[in-house]
């Protein structure tokens, strides 16, 4: 065997060593309806609200009767957010709760009605991912604390991915 060789032969062993005892990159999923339940995201504010359902069946006589996804901030993905944390990528994505039609689905692009119960936001809904093309202003609340439900224009109408204030 030569010098070089065995350099080589080495340097191989003592990579594989290595590779051998470095634990495999972790992955964890979670599915939330609000965007407050995601570690890294700090709430302090807004209160946007997408419907699975057009606003005359999300809400009637005064009761939410459609699953719903709730946001307190910027969205730039309806789809969800990721982050490492050390070697581990942990992926939190947005999905439709509180019972009804539409339960359980994910968020983006399934979207009908908007309601904003902010008290001083206005919010638009993004037809892309990241704040782009088309767009939909949504009001803050009433001066009555009356929040603003509104139908998602057919542009948009299952087809939000992004969500921004105004």
């Amino acid at each position: 065997m030569t010098k070089r060789t065995a350099a080589l032969a080495a340097s191989f062993a003592a990579v594989t060593a290595v590779m051998a005892t470095a634990g495999p990159a972790h992955a964890a999923e979670y599915k939330v309806s609000d965007n407050c339940d995601v570690p890294w995201i700090t709430c302090s504010y807004g209160d946007l609200w997408l419907f699975y359902n057009s606003k005359d069946i999300a809400i009637q006589d005064g009761y939410i009767k459609s699953a719903y996804a709730r946001f307190y901030s910027n969205v730039s993905d309806h789809w969800g957010t990721s982050q490492y944390q050390g070697s581990s990528l942990t992926t939190y994505r947005y999905v439709f709760s509180g019972g009804g039609n539409g339960n359980g689905q994910y968020m983006k692009n399934n979207a009908a009605s908007v309601w904003n119960c902010a008290p001083d936001d206005n919010y638009r809904v993004y037809y892309n991912s990241g704040y782009g093309g088309t767009s939909q202003y949504f009001a803050k609340n009433g001066p009555y604390g009356d929040c603003n439900l509104t139908n998602l224009i057919s542009a948009l109408k299952n087809n939000n991915a992004s969500s921004h204030f105004a």
